[in-house]
């Protein structure tokens, strides 16, 4: 019988901490469900990526990294609401046997609806985290050796350092002050 299992991120950007966590999730079971969480979301500093960029990334990083077994890519959209959301879930991906993750309220959630959960290793998490990535470039700092090699490059082809430090202007704010119209006092 074949073991399935769930692992959900949101990927943005895939770093090698995800492929440290996800090396472990393939080494466990035979086939993984990758969720990818967020999928609604891009163009914002938290969501930068597309939940097709964010799969293609996924799709070189594990390529790269050899890692041949069975995968599913699903996006999963936010339904902010936390004591349904593993039974959401459940009803947009294929069925699995276990559930791998760090985030300890994922853990808990699927642990309140009778899955078994792994809680799987956490890799330089002070540095590999997509939020320090997203901080270095919008610094100017190097990031690429802190993500696959595949995915920086992908990164440079889609011009995504570019759009994270636009992002982080906020120019549609100081925009939208601009083109604000002109208030004359009443006397």
């Amino acid at each position: 019988m074949v073991k399935r299992g769930l692992f959900v991120g949101r990927f943005q950007p895939v770093h090698n901490g995800h492929i440290k966590a996800l090396e472990f999730v393939f080494s466990q079971v035979d086939e993984v469900i990758i969720g990818i969480g967020s999928a609604q979301a891009s163009h914002t500093l938290k969501n930068p990526f597309t939940t097709s960029e964010r799969m293609e990334m996924l799709i070189r990083a594990l390529n790269e990294a050899g890692m041949d077994k069975r995968y599913y890519l699903i996006p999963l959209p936010d339904i902010n609401f936390n004591a349904i959301w593993a039974t959401y879930v459940v009803s947009m991906v294929p069925s699995f046997d276990v559930v791998f993750t760090g985030n300890s309220l994922v853990a808990q959630l699927f642990r309140e609806k009778g899955y078994e959960v792994i809680v799987q290793p956490m890799f330089r998490k002070d540095i590999l985290s997509a939020t320090e990535i997203r901080k270095r470039m919008i610094e100017g700092k190097p990031w690429e050796e802190l993500v696959p090699k595949s995915v920086a490059e992908f990164i440079r082809e889609i011009k995504g350092c570019e759009r994270i430090k636009m992002l982080a202007t906020n120019l549609e704010k100081n925009e939208k002050e601009l083109q604000a119209p002109i208030r004359i006092p009443e006397f």
